[in-house]
């Protein structure tokens, strides 16, 4: 007979001891015919096709982590399910859209797919921001709001507690406002087209935006404005908090060059 505690051990390589095979629990069915490994953490589960059980560990652990960065966000439990496909072909497959250009990984029904190239190059502190961004799409839902909105609130929860400067986390957005430009409106849904030319300045404004009201009315204030934003308007979504669009603009506009520029506290 295999004991309780051998049996959770193996759990935790992706094993059962005494079975025909591994004993998927119900997130990993119907991912793949054959190959599939997986890794628990306190909370969190990794699955991956042909992954190496130590990247699926990592990924638990680091999963572990960005669910209790959420969590403690959105004031619920999350559990976070990672996904690892063995290609980018398989991620996007299996997330149903037809490119992943530019993505280390996405969220896609209930869980969190890495693209398995690019979310392998990233440093360990760019793994841990991407996972909790995507998670925080997961837990708090995609659905209504600006994209701005979304993608933002995604990534102030995921890049608290990194430790990035502000000048490092945008450092494309603050070669733009060294040089004397500054964007005049808040970003617009399609400013968000995959291979657009500032994309990567598009996030990062919208990042700042979300982490000026955050500063300025307190997080769950910002919370509250993602959630009334999803069945709103962005301009009847601000009322609560005195603001309205051509406000928040102002204040956004003025907060981007003292964060980027020389005497911003970073």
């Amino acid at each position: 007979m295999v004991s309780r505690r051998a049996v959770l051990a193996a759990a935790l390589a992706g094993t059962v001891p005494g079975s025909a095979g591994p004993r998927l629990p119900s997130e990993a069915r119907g991912l793949w015919e054959s190959g599939v490994t997986f890794a628990y953490g306190a909370r969190s589960l990794a699955v991956g096709h042909h992954a190496p059980a130590t990247l699926l560990r990592d990924l638990a652990a680091r999963a572990d982590a960005a669910g209790r960065t959420v969590s403690a966000v959105l004031r619920r439990p999350v559990r976070p399910v990672v996904v690892v496909p063995a290609s980018t072909e398989e991620a996007a497959a299996l997330a149903g859209t037809g490119s992943l250009e530019g993505l280390a990984a996405l969220a896609s029904r209930g869980r969190v797919i890495v693209v398995p190239g690019a979310f392998s190059r990233l440093t360990p502190v760019g793994r841990d921001v991407v996972l909790a961004h995507e998670l925080t799409h997961v837990a708090a839902g995609t659905h209504g709001g600006p994209v701005w909105l979304r993608e933002g609130f995604a990534d102030y929860v995921g890049y608290l507690g990194s430790g990035l400067e502000v000048g490092v986390a945008a450092a494309e957005l603050a070669e733009e406002v060294g040089s004397g430009r500054t964007s005049a409106r808040l970003p617009a849904d399609g400013d968000f087209t995959p291979g657009a030319p500032r994309l990567a300045q598009v996030y990062q404004e919208s990042w700042l935006a979300c982490r000026l009201i955050a500063g300025r009315y307190g997080e769950r204030a910002l919370v509250e404005l993602y959630d009334r934003a999803a069945g709103r308007d962005l301009a009847q979504a601000l009322r609560p908090l005195g603001l309205s669009v051509p406000t928040l603009t102002g204040l956004w506009r003025e907060y981007v060059r003292d964060e980027l520029t020389a005497g911003g506290h970073g």
